[in-house]
């Protein structure tokens, strides 16, 4: 007489069967797994925001499994804009984000044009050198940089210029953390490009420069995007020397770091709209991310595989 054992082993059995039988269905099963923890571990904080935006600041108390709104507040994404001047904080982060990134990419091309299709002497220890920049905590440099743009550091009697509350205190240490990795991304480009495209826009009259603009930068599309497009994120949502090297204020430079945290006051912590602020802030960049996703992804794997 079979037991309810000996119906599990079965069953066991036979599922064990069915997958060497077919390995494509257990893939797809582990797929469909591994894909549904991720859109979890990713998205439920994004709903966990909007869950605290759409409850009235008064109601925010504590909240179950899974949390749901203890009431109903859509004015709150209209009163991130009333508190305070949240526009002004995006728009200056899109100011940071564009200028740092104009300047990533034409210093990081003219370095990746070196390193991608010249030869010369110490090239590789050179390029490891740049890229463990990058690795380097920014703490590592605040209190430095902090002097050096506060005017507190003179060189034969000439001190150094205060750009407290000004956008090259962000823009410059952005650019100098940001640039390694744009460097490595269009060096691999630049160096697939083959020799006889270049020599023929110079044959025709232009110098490396130009062939450099004119014919190398468009041919590595996919990675010039890729590179501008993560400089750019990763500016628009960096902390550290935002918050450090501006007063708070909006209409001194303050990124959106410091909107988002313009709610919380003294006496006062208007969670709702810390959390409407945080995902207004993230839209551009999510649909940023939605348009250039194409381009992100080719840049990213194109470099590794093409000849």
């Amino acid at each position: 007489m079979a037991t309810e054992s000996d119906s599990s082993q079965g069953a066991f059995s036979r599922w064990v069967d069915s997958a060497i039988e077919s390995p494509e269905k257990v893939y797809r099963a582990m797929f469909y797994v591994v894909m549904l923890f991720f859109l979890f571990t990713t998205l439920f904080p994004f709903y966990w925001l909007l869950v605290l935006a759409l409850t009235p600041n008064e109601a925010i108390t504590s909240f179950g499994f899974p949390p749901v709104p203890n009431g109903f507040n859509p004015e709150a994404f209209v009163n991130v804009f009333t508190t305070v001047p949240f526009h002004v904080y995006m728009f200056n982060s899109f100011v940071l984000g564009i200028a740092t990134t104009a300047v990533v990419l034409v210093l990081a091309s003219l370095a990746g044009y070196v390193f991608g299709r010249l030869d010369f002497p110490g090239k590789g220890p050179l390029m490891l050198l740049i890229l463990a920049v990058s690795y380097f905590p920014p703490a590592a440099f605040i209190i430095p940089l902090f002097r050096l743009f506060t005017g507190n550091i003179s060189l034969l009697g000439v001190s150094s210029p205060n750009l407290f509350n000004t956008p090259f205190s962000m823009v410059l240490p952005f650019s100098a953390l940001f640039m390694p990795l744009s460097i490595f991304i269009l060096s691999t480009f630049y160096g697939q490009i083959p020799d006889g495209l270049e020599d023929a826009a110079r044959i025709e009259g232009t110098t490396r420069l130009g062939a450099l603009f004119r014919v190398i930068m468009p041919l590595s599309a996919p990675g010039v995007a890729t590179a501008g497009v993560l400089t750019f994120i990763s500016v628009y949502n960096e902390f550290f020397f935002s918050f450090l090297m501006t007063s708070g204020e909006a209409n001194n430079w303050a990124p959106i770091v410091w909107g988002i945290l313009s709610y919380q006051g003294q006496y006062t912590q208007l969670y709702n709209l810390m959390a409407a602020a945080s995902i207004v802030g993230v839209l551009p960049v999510a649909i940023l991310v939605v348009v250039a996703q194409e381009k992100i992804v080719s840049g990213l794997t194109a470099g590794a595989l093409k000849e």
